[in-house]
């Protein structure tokens, strides 16, 4: 059986407010710490990751390299270097760019609600996918992203979308 996870709540200022079950909170739509991880090759290109299809929502989408939510008295950039490692299969140095929140829902009836930070990083390292997490990967030079993205909007998860435009905003 699969362990509860749980996320930490958070008001507008990542002042903690407590923990609650992760599904729960989706389904509440309430405010909680999460990250997401970019990370670029030498030529630029952005690692996407499919998303594994028995995900319990968006699965067979494609977004950015790793996003997942910290865990109780983890620093956020622990949490995300451990899961770039859990769903990719490598590390990098990580930078944080900035922090933003968003909410999105979703035809299943729950809500992203979140404080996101943003990690960057590099790495020609080829990825080694958990297929728990993963279906699939590909490199992409940002001009296509944003191309394939404006064309197919469909093939990819609602909050990479959300957070792609908020990073080319604070290029």
């Amino acid at each position: 059986m699969k362990q509860k996870e749980f996320v930490i709540l958070v008001d507008e200022n990542d002042t903690e407010l407590g923990l609650m079950e992760k599904h729960e909170a989706h389904q509440k739509a309430l405010l909680h710490r999460a990250f997401s991880v970019f990370v670029f090759n030498k030529k630029g290109e952005l690692l996407l990751q499919q998303r594994a299809l028995n995900k319990y929502h968006s699965g067979g989408l494609w977004t950015n390299t790793c996003c997942s939510h910290p865990r109780e008295n983890e620093k956020t950039i622990d949490a995300a270097h451990r899961r770039l490692k859990e769903e990719m299969g490598f590390d990098c140095t990580l930078t944080e760019k900035f922090h933003f929140i968003y909410k999105a829902a979703f035809d299943n009836g729950l809500t992203e609600h979140e404080l996101d930070f943003i990690y960057i990083g590099t790495t020609n390292e080829e990825p080694n996918i958990n297929n728990d997490e993963v279906a699939s990967y590909k490199w992409i030079n940002m001009q296509e992203l944003i191309t394939d993205m404006r064309l197919h909007p469909k093939n990819y998860t609602v909050w990479f979308s959300i957070i792609l435009k908020e990073y080319l905003e604070h290029l």
